[in-house]
């Protein structure tokens, strides 16, 4: 989510509320074209007990059938987090098995490095074996690195997209859902900047 936010607003904001899997909207333009971008901010995915399988809810499902674009997220300072990408990404290719869609691996938190337990040449490794662009930003203190990131994904889908000559890929019947203004985003935003404000009026 703090991703999500620093793309979308350039704001950081610690604390938010838990993730239901949002669906964000927003005019952004590439290349000098203005396009109409939506961003699912999908459930967390973990890893089932002891194994190498994911524990998938069905709202993720859904939103991998209609993705033009993935973007992978784990925590520098979390091996866990690390270790569900793989799982996913192949639980992703068995829903697109012959699919041509852009992925992003996103390493958070890299302003914490003496809390680090995923290196940074393991999250070359692993974008390197999924196909994908690797970024390592800190979405607290790095708004560029964090922009940068989406706006390549933003423009391989677009690519791709206008390469299609706007056919949808085959075997998908699944509507993509109807995405909401800014206005939860903001309301969001306001419930953690007043949590923090009370806060530190308790301090």
């Amino acid at each position: 989510t703090a991703l999500v936010v620093r793309f979308l607003t350039k704001r950081f904001i610690g604390d938010y509320e838990a993730n239901t899997g949002a669906l964000y909207s927003r005019k952004f333009t590439i290349d000098g074209e203005q396009i109409s971008l939506q961003v699912q901010d999908t459930p967390f995915v973990s890893l089932e007990d002891d194994t190498d399988s994911i524990c998938c809810q069905e709202q993720i499902n859904r939103s991998i059938y209609w993705a033009d674009g993935f973007v992978f997220v784990y925590s520098i300072t979390d091996y866990e987090s690390y270790r569900v990408i793989r799982p996913l990404h192949q639980h992703i290719r068995k829903i697109h098995p012959n699919a041509n869609i852009p992925l992003l691996l996103m390493a958070n938190k890299g302003d914490l490095l003496r809390a680090r337990q995923v290196s940074s040449k393991e999250g070359l490794q692993l974008a390197s074996e999924l196909g994908g662009t690797y970024y390592e930003v800190s979405a607290r203190e790095n708004c560029e690195g964090v922009h940068e990131a989406f706006q390549q994904l933003c423009q391989e889908v677009s690519r791709i997209i206008g390469s299609c000559n706007g056919e949808k890929r085959r075997g998908l019947h699944l509507v993509r859902p109807k995405s909401p203004n800014m206005q939860d985003l903001k309301r969001r935003l306001k419930q953690a900047l007043t949590s923090k404000g009370k806060s530190a009026t308790t301090l």
